[in-house]
């Protein structure tokens, strides 16, 4: 048998380290076996999938220093290699499910299902379909489907009994099957949730290891019921532990940035951020931390994977980019990758036209451009709070901008200057009011080149970052808040 695992990002954002992660393991588990690894990418989310935000994550991963025996840029026996391009083979095993009655098609309402789940949230019982649907007789189901009323297929589940998963590192796991819930396998516009794509797909593509974060391990039974009712062997199943800020709580960019973009952004060299990563799963040899990938590779073992959660500390991110940015280049190198960093032609000439109408002397270019070169800029919070717009106004205005700047499809001046004038229009306030505390927040001073294009030039990852950080300066936005500012 041939070892084959997989990573299977969904291109709904940009890169997280996360996938790195759970990428390196994979790859390295492949490799340690001899085996092949393989990149798909789940796209079946159709509203938030974009092709932009695929090329980041392959791109990303191949900065790192990553790459695939099988994907949808390098192709292979198994493809197509993006969900999207699969569909007739979902269709056909669903076809398969609900003749065999291991699914069944359910025509209830979202409204309906949503006076189920606040029924089952009143009551402290675990939000689970009722299985009001699978009482329906044929006659009924050709009906509805007659009078073209949508309905979704759904997994049928045992009422009862247990679902024994088999984990390489944490050993026989028990989940009663009555937690399990009637999971949707294929939407009502024909596309296939993550559950049964994932299961499909894996066999398909002859996956021997599914090796993936600890928040699917709920959803194992499901997966292992599917592999049931279709008369495959499973994979073996390796669930990581989920990568941790330094106060154990689940990593978020509520609290630090979690995109490759961001620390490729920030100066962080790719093979001392791979490192970093090998740290958090491979054991380094005794007295050194540095490694390469041949040398994680040849050391990974899967019981060095420690399951109380491994920390990602910034700090000690940035201790070993000091050492690979002082000991790994010569000053040639180090000039070169500085230059590729934050000084290549098309960046500088952006720059120049912004500031040559703005300065007397050449000397000036230093402090109205350093911000260019930082990753974080000292905000003020009385030159934050010293606009027209009260706290509550200014927290809202930046936490608004922040979802509306992720929102962007596209990164350039013209979205980003519409972002801000609907910020402005939402708070009822003049335009100039809203902008002035984000040039505190972006350049670190009230005044500096145009706005627009400097939170252009800077990118998106550096941006939300700063924005991060001057709300945490005016106090944070409570969850309360995030609720009523989201509807």
């Amino acid at each position: 048998m041939t070892v084959r695992t997989r990573i299977a990002p969904s291109p709904t954002g940009d890169p997280h380290v996360g996938t790195a992660y759970v990428a390196l393991i994979n790859y390295c588990f492949a490799k340690k076996n001899g085996g092949k690894f393989v990149l798909r990418i789940e796209d079946t989310d159709r509203a938030r999938s974009t092709r932009e935000s695929e090329r980041a994550i392959l791109d990303s991963l191949h900065w790192l220093g990553l790459s695939w025996d099988e994907g949808p840029d390098v192709g292979g026996p198994h493809g197509p290699y993006r969900q999207s391009e699969r569909s007739e083979i979902y269709r056909e095993h669903v076809a398969k499910l609900l003749a065999d009655g291991n699914a069944f098609k359910c025509f209830c309402t979202p409204e309906r299902l949503e006076e189920m789940r606040a029924v089952q949230r009143a009551s402290k019982l675990p939000s689970r379909y009722d299985g009001l649907c699978t009482g329906l007789s044929a006659e009924e189901i050709a009906k509805k489907e007659a009078a073209g009323i949508p309905y979704v297929v759904r997994l049928s589940v045992p009422a009862e009994g247990v679902c024994v998963v088999n984990d390489l590192r944490r050993g026989a796991i028990e989940i009663d099957w009555g937690s399990v819930d009637m999971q949707v396998l294929m939407k009502s516009d024909g596309m296939p949730t993550y559950h049964l794509a994932n299961v499909v797909d894996d066999h398909l593509m002859e996956i021997t290891h599914v090796i993936r974060g600890e928040e699917w391990l709920s959803s194992a039974p499901k997966h292992l019921l599917l592999y049931k009712y279709f008369g495959w062997e499973p994979p073996q199943l390796l669930h990581l532990p989920l990568l941790r800020n330094p106060d154990k709580s689940k990593l978020s960019k509520r609290k630090n940035p979690t995109s490759i973009l961001f620390y490729k952004a920030m100066g962080h060299l790719p093979d001392a951020l791979l490192n970093f990563l090998g740290l958090l799963c491979v054991m380094p040899p005794e007295g050194e931390e540095i490694m390469d990938l041949a040398m994680m590779t040849d050391r990974f073992a899967v019981e060095h994977i420690s399951l109380g959660g491994p920390v990602f500390d910034v700090s000690k991110l940035d201790w070993l980019n000091g050492r690979y940015i002082r000991e790994r280049n010569d000053l040639d190198a180090f000039m070169a990758k500085a230059q590729a960093w934050g000084f290549d032609q098309a960046k500088l000439r952006r720059i120049a036209e912004l500031a040559q109408p703005r300065i007397e002397r050449l000397s000036d270019l230093g402090p109205l451009l350093a911000f260019f070169f930082a990753g974080r800029v000292a905000v003020n919070a009385e030159e934050l709070r010293a606009g027209k717009l009260d706290d509550v106004s200014l927290r809202k205005a930046l936490q608004l901008a922040t979802w509306g700047f992720d929102a962007l499809a596209s990164w350039q001046t013209a979205g980003i200057e519409a972002v801000l004038k609907d910020v402005a229009a939402r708070l009822d306030a003049k335009l100039r009011e809203v902008t002035r505390p984000f040039y505190v927040a972006i350049t670190g001073s009230p005044t500096s080149v145009p706005l627009y294009d400097s939170i252009d030039i800077l990118g998106r990852d550096i941006v939300r970052e700063r924005l991060r950080v001057a709300l945490e300066v005016l106090g944070g936005v409570s969850s309360a808040e995030l609720k009523e500012w989201a509807k």
